[in-house]
């Protein structure tokens, strides 16, 4: 019931953005491939954060699930998880990711704080602005980042900063497409989203708009980093997908709205995944 709460499915939206950080972070450092125990220790890091973070997000929105006909049956407003095994799954979440810490790079064991401190804020944001979207964007957005300092990438680089824009951008996209299911619900109770308090038509433009910008990031980053063809082919593919995405979504039919928010998303960060794999072992 617990692994179901959480979805560990989803962390294939922002783990392999932590892998992208690691990878090309490791060669900014003058290395070649980040170690496996390196990849297992971030494995461990990003499971434990995101997994955190999920349970304080039921936690916190528990009466406004619950008012959800869409997530009523889940598992915390339900009744089907006790306050205290919620809590404690979080706390045993939260050790893991304390350990896999502390066997990276220093800097991380000064820098932990600061995404555990987005993730618990993130749950409250829906209660005062349509910005909420962009603050989980930035929630996984620190991925690269924290994958890039983690094996002793420069964090004063401004590519993994431009990678994680794009990675921002992108989740507050699409954020805001998987918003539009709970309109009425949010209009109702007086939940902040983009197509609650901005209308569903203007939140889509504004996806199309953060996911045309999206492109562009990934662009400006791997301009910096001075990849080869490999990753640009993959984020042309993941321009593609992103263009499907939007197409199939619209003020007059909301019908695939899973399928934009799940099935591509996930398979845009493997496409982009590949591409970095691919263009690493080719300048090698």
């Amino acid at each position: 019931m617990l692994l179901e709460l959480v979805k560990f499915e989803h962390s294939v939206f922002a783990l392999p953005y932590a892998y992208i950080g690691a990878v090309y972070g490791v060669a900014a450092a003058g290395g070649v491939w980040p170690s496996i125990a390196d990849l297992a220790w971030i494995t461990l890091v990003m499971v434990g954060a995101r997994a955190f973070a999920f349970a304080v997000n039921r936690a916190v929105d528990k009466e406004i699930d619950a008012r959800n006909p869409r997530t009523a049956s889940r598992a915390v407003p339900a009744g089907l998880i006790k306050a205290r095994e919620l809590w404690a799954f979080a706390a045993v979440m939260l050790a893991a990711y304390l350990v896999g810490v502390w066997q990276l790079e220093p800097i991380v064991r000064v820098l932990w704080p600061i995404p555990l401190a987005a993730f618990i804020i993130y749950p409250y944001t829906k209660r005062f602005t349509w910005l909420c979207h962009y603050w989980l964007g930035l929630c996984l957005g620190l991925a690269p980042v924290g994958g890039w300092v983690a094996v002793g990438g420069p964090i004063g680089d401004p590519a993994p900063w431009i990678l994680g824009g794009a990675v921002l951008v992108w989740t507050a996209g699409f954020d805001i497409i998987y918003a539009t299911m709970d309109y009425e619900c949010d209009v109702r109770d007086g939940v902040h989203s983009a197509p609650a308090d901005l209308g569903i038509p203007r939140a889509l433009m504004m996806t199309r708009v953060l996911h045309v910008l999206t492109v562009g990031l990934f662009v400006a980053a791997g301009w910096l980093m001075g990849v080869g063809w490999p990753y640009y082919a993959a984020i042309g593919v993941a321009a593609l997908l992103l263009g499907y995405e939007n197409a199939i979504v619209s003020p007059d039919d909301l019908s695939r709205v899973d399928a934009a928010f799940f099935t591509f998303n996930g398979v845009i960060a493997m496409v982009v995944f590949a591409g970095v794999l691919l263009d690493r072992g080719l300048s090698l």
